[in-house]
């Protein structure tokens, strides 16, 4: 998978939980050893995308990290709160 498949995987798992699809946005950041993927949102979705107890975050995040790059790099998943 390429750096692009895994940002629209997360933008296909992330956009019908939360009310205003618009403000869903990825940013990434490439350092040594990881690829970050800092997911905003609306600050009234943030709850959404986090779950009680942080399992629907934990859900997300665990598909993710599944996912093996062409690089030799891991994946880091972070929900910035803005």
């Amino acid at each position: 998978m390429t750096e692009a498949d895994v940002k629209q995987l997360i933008l296909t798992i992330v956009e019908p939980l939360v009310a205003d699809q618009s403000a869903v946005s990825i940013i990434t950041q490439k350092d040594n050893h990881f690829l970050n993927f800092n997911l905003s949102v609306a600050p009234e979705d943030i709850g959404r995308v986090i779950g009680k107890r942080g399992r629907v975050a934990q859900a997300i995040r665990t598909i993710v990290y599944s996912i093996r790059l062409d690089e030799d790099v891991r994946i880091r998943l972070n929900i910035v709160d803005d």
